[in-house]
């Protein structure tokens, strides 16, 4: 994956930070677009969100990344923004065992309300403090297994992981929405037995294809 100069982009998709408050969602969200940390963020209220364009495949893709706010009055709120998400990390704290098993709950309520197709990565933040660890990479690795989903440990202090996490969930989420615009495509059979692959008129290149 390439950054692309062009602001024209021909796919764009959404893909959703959730977890508590403070495992550190708004500055992986800053690592990766700005590459920046702020020891001092304060909490996100309701959700923000910011973007990234991106060449994958020949393609130019714009990636939404919205942060959600991770405190108990705003589930009801951030619930409407899982709808269309085409990827999600859900994300606790190393050092904080309460928050890894919150993640059950976070995962659960992403399932009932996002995209059935949606690709889902745990991500177990704050690597850095392992001296302060309270959750293991084993018990990470254990809890995304049986939730059937992908699992890594990431620092948005010092950046590790976070751009292989992006770069993962971005391409799992570009091949859900690129399949389902190829099955958009109307398909004849000639009488030669030939494919014949018909965009539809809203996709024809010169518009932009929100998945």
């Amino acid at each position: 994956m390439n950054k692309t100069n062009e602001e024209n982009y021909e796919v764009m998709f959404k893909v959703v930070l959730i977890g508590d408050m403070k495992v550190g969602k708004t500055n992986i969200v800053s690592r990766y677009i700005k590459n920046e940390f702020n020891k001092d963020s304060m909490s996100t209220i309701g959700v923000e969100f910011g973007s990234k364009e991106l060449v994958i495949e020949g393609h130019n893709v714009k990636v939404q990344i919205w942060d959600t706010a991770g405190q108990e009055k705003y589930k009801s709120i951030t619930n409407a923004y899982y709808k269309g998400a085409k990827g999600a990390f859900v994300v606790y704290d190393i050092t904080n065992k309460n928050s890894f098993d919150n993640a059950d709950n976070w995962l659960n309520n992403l399932r009932a309300s996002a995209d059935k197709k949606c690709s889902i990565i745990l991500i177990g933040n704050k690597s850095d403090l392992e001296d302060k660890r309270e959750v293991s990479i084993e018990q990470g690795e254990e809890k995304a297994k049986n939730s059937e989903i992908a699992f890594m440990e990431t620092s948005a202090l010092s950046g590790d992981n976070i751009d292989k996490a992006f770069e993962m969930m971005i391409n799992e989420a570009y091949k859900i929405c690129h399949s389902e615009m190829l099955a958009d495509v109307n398909i004849d059979i000639g009488k030669s037995d030939e494919l014949s692959l018909k965009r539809p008129k809203e996709e024809t290149p010169d518009n932009k294809k929100c998945c």
